[in-house]
């Protein structure tokens, strides 16, 4: 394993070149054991590449890398397992009909008792707080739920390096506290930890050291503890996020209303909706925090259009009943969708960005006669990267070739131009950095002022008390009581996360 005195992971001069971009150019890094590493950097910044290098997806052109001391080369994700390296993607690799153990199988060596295994995974998963059912198919999971299989597999593989990235975007703000105690202690028995996150605070609070990307190159390392929020937005991008200005003002009439919505599980895994009932009001954001996995994803569905079974009156649409609408119908009445899951269902990964523009922008500006105009999507979404700051090669390049952040820019983007009368947005800023996410919650807040009605359904409650008019919390498919953000605290949402409302809400109401 190495002394303590010697590196458990030394990068150098590390450079990974695309054609149209250098991705890392000459990186160092120096990770101790036992540390606590956070990496730092804008969407687009390298740090995924950097992280693929060291767990052997990706090759690098020129550099070496040194594991407790050693020259290895790492030539797979299964070499860097056998090394001892761990890692969890923020772009998930499970089998959608393969289940949550038998994904976990898959990234452990040896072979297994199945029965065996299913028991270790919950007594991990409840070990660090993470509600996981082994024999769930992966196709069944929202995208929290699988992050939480990523970050139990690795676990379970006893790393001496474990690569975080975005791990607390699934935790209850109590959860984080109690993951960041075990990553702590990982720490003290001599795991080394590469923390990846776009919250600051938590990189302050946590973390030993950082090493700040930008552009591919490595601009600074620093003891977080020692700096602001403010100076980390500095060395990350430059200067700080301009500041997002949320105004109180009276809504307007309802737009959408949900009455008394209750759908059995659409499969044994779902997670039913129970008596919902709501309402969305033009120029008003409506806040809806809550763990993934407790029914936001069969909200959206209902409410998109993508689950038919709802009844028709349990949907009112300008006064109107439109439950047995369709998903197109809805779409051009107004309705725009933001999806958790970008690639795939918000982006189609191998087309272009242009082409992608025709999953919300069907009209007659991109449409005559039945015939594409491809100029119009080209111009459409040309319009978007600049405005968004999308780092892309192009409205010619593919969905998939984006980073995360990037693809979430692009996506939430291609939404708010369309000036949609309603939006639904899921996890708006998940995996996007300091700069981008103002930008976007901003971006929001102006379609609020503009009369639109939102709905942002997000696990940052951070982000939910900054723009949110109202809020409410999911829990087991349920909806708690909206209030307006002004009477809430974090610690009564968190709470009612738990499900604990009822005597509370009421007080609340009063």
């Amino acid at each position: 394993m190495g002394s303590p005195s010697t590196p458990r992971l030394a990068l150098r001069g590390i450079t990974k070149r695309y054609p149209a971009v250098v991705a890392n150019d000459e990186i160092d890094l120096t990770v101790m054991p036992g540390e606590i590493h956070a990496i730092l950097g804008e969407n687009g910044a390298g740090k995924s590449t950097l992280m693929k290098i060291i767990y052997g997806v990706t090759r690098p052109d020129s550099g070496t890398l040194h594991w407790n001391g050693e020259e290895v080369q790492i030539a797979s994700p299964a070499a860097a397992r056998q090394l001892g390296i761990g890692m969890v993607f923020q772009h998930f690799s499970l089998f959608d009909t393969l289940t949550v153990a038998e994904n976990i199988a898959l990234g452990l060596p040896g072979r297994h008792n199945m029965a065996e295994l299913e028991q270790r995974i919950v007594q991990k998963a409840a070990q660090y707080g993470l509600h996981l059912e082994p024999q769930r198919h992966a196709h069944t999971l929202s995208v929290g739920e699988c992050q939480r299989v990523e970050i139990v597999r690795a676990l379970l593989g006893e790393p001496q390096l474990l690569i975080l990235d975005e791990p607390t975007s699934v935790l209850t703000p109590q959860a984080v506290q109690s993951l960041f105690q075990t990553l702590r202690q990982l720490a003290a028995e001599g795991c080394s930890i590469l923390y990846i996150s776009h919250k600051l605070d938590e990189i302050r609070q946590l973390c030993d050291r950082c090493t700040v990307v930008r552009g591919g190159r490595v601009t600074g390392v620093c003891d977080p503890r020692q700096e602001t929020d403010a100076s980390l937005s500095r060395l990350m991008i430059g200067s700080e996020p301009l500041p997002v200005r949320h105004s109180g003002r009276a809504a307007g009439r309802v737009t959408l209303s949900v009455r008394g919505l209750t759908l059995p599980r659409a499969h044994p895994f779902a997670t039913p909706l129970v008596d919902i009932s709501f309402d969305m009001r033009e120029g008003e954001i409506l806040g809806v925090a809550g763990v993934s996995g407790n029914g936001q994803q069969e909200l959206l569905a209902a409410l998109a259009g993508e689950d038919r079974r709802v009844p028709n009156e349990a949907l009112l649409y300008e006064g109107k009943p439109v439950g047995h609408t369709s998903a197109a119908w809805r779409r051009a009445q107004g309705l725009g969708y933001v999806p958790e899951e970008r690639l795939g269902r918000g982006a189609v990964p191998d087309l272009s960005l242009a082409q992608n523009m025709l999953l919300s922008h069907q009209n007659r500006q991109t449409l005559q006669r039945g015939f594409i105009r491809r100029s119009a999507l080209r111009s459409l979404a040309d319009g978007i990267i600049g405005r968004f700051g999308v780092r892309a090669r192009g409205a010619q390049a593919s969905a998939s070739s984006l980073s995360g952040g990037n693809l979430q820019k692009y996506i939430v983007g291609r939404e708010v131009t369309r000036q949609p009368r309603v939006l639904l947005v899921a996890q708006p800023t998940w995996g996007v950095d300091v700069g981008a996410a103002a930008q976007i919650r901003s971006e929001l807040l102006a379609l609020r002022d503009a009369g639109c009605s939102v709905l942002v359904i997000s696990e940052e409650l951070d982000e939910l008390f900054e723009i949110s008019d109202r809020l409410m919390v999911m829990a087991k498919g349920r909806v708690s009581p909206a209030l307006p953000t002004s009477e809430a605290s974090l610690d009564l949402i968190g709470r009612w996360m738990s499900g604990l409302w009822g005597e509370e809400a009421e007080n609340a109401q009063a």
